[in-house]
C-alpha cells in the first residue's frame, strides 16, 4: 500500500522532492534497474494536458540508497493552475520472467500557492 503525504508547491518555483524508499521491514529499498513515474493531476480523471503534469523522476546513484528525486521546474511550476491537486508516483522493473512489475509508493494531495511575481 503506497504512503500518504499531502504537499504544498508555489507557482513559479523550482521544485524537488526527495522520497527515501524503505520496505515494510524497515530496509533500505534498493531500485537497482528499477524506472519511477510520478504524475499530478486536477483530479483523477482529469485528461485535459492544462490538467495533467508529470514529474522529471531520477533515482540518484547509487541506486542502492533507495532515493528518488522528482522534480518541476519553474517555468512548469508557473503554468500550474492554483488550487489542489492529486498525485502519485510509481516505481517499476522487468523481473526475472520478463514481466513488468508496478508498485505504487506515494499519492496524496497537491496544493498549488498562486504567485504575484512572475
Amino acid at each position: 500500500m503506497a504512503t500518504y503525504e499531502d504537499l504544498e508547491f508555489d507557482q513559479g518555483s523550482d521544485i524537488a522532492v526527495s522520497i527515501e524508499c524503505v520496505e515494510t521491514n524497515g530496509d533500505i529499498k534498493d531500485l537497482t534497474n528499477h524506472a519511477v513515474t510520478a504524475t499530478m493531476k486536477r483530479t483523477y480523471s482529469s485528461t485535459d494536458s492544462a490538467d495533467v503534469q508529470t514529474f522529471n523522476c531520477i533515482i540518484p546513484n547509487p541506486p542502492t540508497a533507495g532515493f528518488i528525486t522528482m522534480n518541476l521546474t519553474n517555468t512548469i511550476s508557473g503554468t500550474l493552475r492554483k488550487g489542489r491537486w492529486v498525485y502519485d508516483v510509481e516505481i517499476s522493473h522487468v523481473d526475472s520472467n520478463s514481466v513488468t512489475l508496478r508498485e505504487r509508493i506515494l499519492e496524496g494531495m497537491i496544493t498549488v500557492s498562486p504567485q504575484v511575481t512572475t
